[in-house]
């Protein structure tokens, strides 16, 4: 069973790279410029690891 992914929006710096990656679990709110997340059950576990590595400031990640 996938955990949570969820993103801390107050570190997110807006960068995209997630969304990039992952079109289809992350989002970008251009109003607010961040990221969110629009499968927090989530999604492609390969697809998610890889945007949690390509955050640049790690603010994506699983619940424990």
């Amino acid at each position: 069973m996938s955990k949570k992914v969820y993103i801390e929006t107050d570190e997110c710096v807006g960068c995209g790279s997630c969304v990039e990656l992952c079109p289809e679990e992350f989002g970008f709110d251009d109003e607010v410029e961040k990221a969110f997340v629009r499968t927090p059950e989530g999604g492609s576990e390969q697809c998610i690891d890889e945007a949690i590595e390509a955050c640049p400031v790690e603010c994506i990640h699983r619940e424990e």
